[in-house]
């Protein structure tokens, strides 16, 4: 068995605790992979595993080794996947990064029918709403709400637009009044997404004419969904993505407000962006997911 085939043997056994299971998804038989992992401790110097008659665990040096492995396995399979990624089928692995609630809106209802679309392909996605570090978190496709700084380093693709609704529940609007005027958002309660800066400001467009409000209140978080279920529940007025509320205002359980308006928090605009390093360029893979996110968002 080759270097490449037992470190593959090793990093399995390593996660699947077990020699049989290890050789039953690898198709090979118990001994072959037994022998290989000997091989690899013998030329080591060091027991990689620490083996009884009901478990097989990574030893100290076999901790480090696995993280090690694991990492040349994956740069061999990119490495593939970089060559026969410019067929007519993206294929290989594709390890995306999106925003929660984005994702679990916009993403999640479509994944069953993009992964029969794309057979080839294999998906792995984390949801997190801070900005990933493409190269240290080894991300290939980063999906982001709003336009990112300058990074000569990335290539950032705008993919399209959404709307911000000013939302609140009937129940608060008939407690606390229906503003007519952005302006009048002083006297109410505003619920806030987390930007940062403390004193937060939403901008209205009308007519080529902006204008800011400073907005209040004593709720603020970094969830777009814990704002829309304190809208939901009459806690008072946010300001959140269409793509997150559009039902709810359709269905009456929320009101919009100000709809003659254009309205985005602070200088936040409502683009999507997708960042992804220039060795990632023509990539089917990246080029799929984009187009899911295009169409499962309905960008504009």
């Amino acid at each position: 068995m080759d270097k490449l085939q037992a470190l593959r043997a090793f990093v399995e056994v390593a996660e699947s605790g077990g020699f049989s299971s290890a050789a039953r998804k690898l198709e090979l038989a118990t001994s072959s992979v037994t022998r290989a992992i000997d091989a690899l401790e013998e030329g080591l110097g060091t027991a990689l595993l620490n083996r009884t008659t009901r478990q097989v665990t990574l030893s100290d040096a076999g901790k480090t080794y696995y993280s090690r492995a694991k990492r040349i396995l994956e740069d061999v399979a990119e490495a593939d996947a970089a060559v026969s990624d410019r067929g007519d089928e993206p294929s290989g692995p594709l390890r995306v990064s999106v925003p929660v609630e984005f994702a679990r809106q916009c993403i999640s209802p479509h994944l069953s029918t993009f992964l029969s679309r794309h057979p080839k392909l294999d998906l792995d996605i984390t949801l997190t709403d801070t900005v990933s570090d493409l190269v240290s978190d080894r991300i290939d496709l980063a999906i982001r709400l709003g336009t990112p700084p300058p990074d000569a380093s990335v290539i950032s693709r705008h993919i399209g637009n959404f709307s911000r609704y000013v939302v609140a529940s009937q129940t608060y609007l008939r407690v606390s009044g229906t503003p007519v005027e952005p302006e009048e958002l002083t006297a109410h309660q505003s619920l806030r997404f987390s930007y940062g800066a403390d004193r937060q400001v939403w901008t209205f467009c009308k007519n080529g004419v902006q204008s800011e409000v400073v907005v209040t209140g004593r709720l603020k978080t970094n969830n777009s969904e814990l704002l829309r279920e304190a809208a939901l529940n009459g806690s008072g007025i946010a300001l959140l993505p269409s793509w997150l509320v559009a039902s709810d205002v359709q269905s009456g359980r929320l009101t919009r407000l100000f709809e003659s308006y254009e309205v985005n928090p602070n200088n936040a605009r409502s683009a999507v962006t997708a960042l992804y390093l220039p060795n990632q360029r023509g990539s089917r893979r990246i080029s799929a997911f984009i187009d899911l996110v295009t169409s499962a968002a309905d960008l504009r």
